[in-house]
């Protein structure tokens, strides 16, 4: 006779034993969804102590209850989570102090031997006519399409970035495709 392990109890669950102040509850739910949660943040920035405080912060919200899942709207908790944190990673690019974290960042990397995903991808191509139509485009245009392209941020992250209008960035992603386009054809 086998013995069936212990029922692992649903998201839902854990979140309303949460609210109760169960922290065994809480340390469960940050077991089951920590992991994920810093990794898709990654592919959104590349600063990980940002990251990793957003991490944080996102997971206080839910222990404090200033973050509430309904469970009468019968939504992921998952999805809700995601929400959560890539709210707050946002709101952290668009503070006060975002742009010394990114120039840090970028000095940071300009200080490693070894190149960066961008870096390798340029290189790559070095002598394609990518790269030639690449470097012929504006300044402006070339960080916007490195900053949504090469880097893989959203319009929305981009502008902050960037520290441009969302708007600006799709007129300027439009224009770099189409003389990119152009110039390769």
């Amino acid at each position: 006779m086998t013995s069936t392990p212990p029922a692992t109890p649903a998201d839902a669950e854990l979140l309303a034993r949460v609210t109760t102040g169960d922290r065994a509850a809480f340390e469960a739910f940050y077991q089951r969804h920590a992991t994920w949660l810093v990794l898709r943040l990654r592919y959104r920035c590349a600063d990980t102590e940002l990251v990793d405080d957003v991490v944080q912060e996102t997971f206080l919200a839910v222990w404090r209850g200033t973050a509430r899942y309904r469970t009468e709207h019968g939504g992921d908790v998952s999805g809700w989570l995601w929400r959560i944190g890539t709210r707050r990673l946002i709101d952290s690019l668009r503070g006060h102090g975002a742009r010394q974290r990114l120039a840090g960042l970028l000095a940071r990397r300009q200080q490693t031997d070894e190149p960066s995903a961008e870096e390798q991808v340029l290189i790559g191509v070095e002598h394609g006519d990518f790269a030639g139509a690449l470097a012929r485009l504006s300044p402006e245009l070339r960080a916007v399409v490195q900053a949504t392209v090469l880097d893989g941020l959203s319009t929305a992250e981009a502008a902050v970035l960037l520290g441009i209008p969302a708007g600006t960035v799709k007129t300027r992603a439009m224009r770099a495709r189409r003389q990119l386009r152009q110039e390769l054809a």
